[in-house]
């Protein structure tokens, strides 16, 4: 068995526009650096981590911005306890933006 720490790889995923805000990068796969991670830790390893540009476009407090739909393997996050959510090795976690210019 091995004693160092894996971490925990999962798969973030951007759609709707959200991907402007990432460089148009649709798809990330990351290993994370611990074994315990919320979706609340999550957002703000990619708002350090990934995100581009304008972070107040991608999170408002300590949540995503209104309009942005976040799904755990195709299901949504208010049916996971949002935030609190604890991520499994192998998830993938999907943003949705529903706000569109025009």
């Amino acid at each position: 068995m091995s004693t160092e720490n894996e971490g925990l790889p999962i798969t973030i995923e951007f759609r709707g526009g959200a991907e402007s805000l990432f460089d148009n990068k649709k798809k990330y796969e990351v290993n994370l650096p611990s074994d315990k991670w919320t979706l609340k830790r999550l957002l703000y390893w990619i708002r350090d981590n990934l995100l581009k540009e304008r972070p107040e476009l991608f999170m408002q407090d300590d949540t995503v911005r209104p309009g942005i739909l976040v799904l755990v393997n195709d299901t949504d996050w208010e049916l996971l306890n949002q935030g609190d959510h604890v991520l499994r090795p192998r998830d993938t976690v999907l943003f949705i933006s529903t706000l569109h210019g025009g």
